[in-house]
């Protein structure tokens, strides 16, 4: 007789994967495949897994990281600087007179 072989049909959903994915490497999968499903579902490394990473970095990525990291300082510097800025109008100044004198 011969063994019939079952075939098992299993859903995984998206949260499950991210789960999976951020609890470390994925061992059935090839570098290039964890990559694109880590990408793809926007699970992150592991924080163990990070300093590993930058260890493998080439000069020509890190200095690319570096440009990236102040670029981004750059726009959140502006980004302060606008929301500090008061803003003046006659309306609001009237009603400060306003309080200023009832006071």
């Amino acid at each position: 007789m011969h063994a019939k072989s079952r075939s098992e049909i299993v859903e995984v959903t998206e949260s499950a994967a991210q789960a999976v994915l951020r609890r470390g490497p994925a061992t059935g999968l090839a570098p290039d495949e964890e990559q694109v499903l880590r990408m793809r579902l926007g699970a992150s490394l592991p924080l163990s897994a990070r300093l590993e990473r930058i260890g493998l970095l080439t000069d020509a990525e890190i200095e690319l990281l570096a440009y990236e990291i102040e670029a981004y300082l750059q726009l959140a510097g502006q980004r302060e600087r606008s929301v500090r800025k008061p803003v003046h109008s006659r309306a609001k100044e009237k009603i400060v007179r306003a309080l200023r004198r009832k006071a």
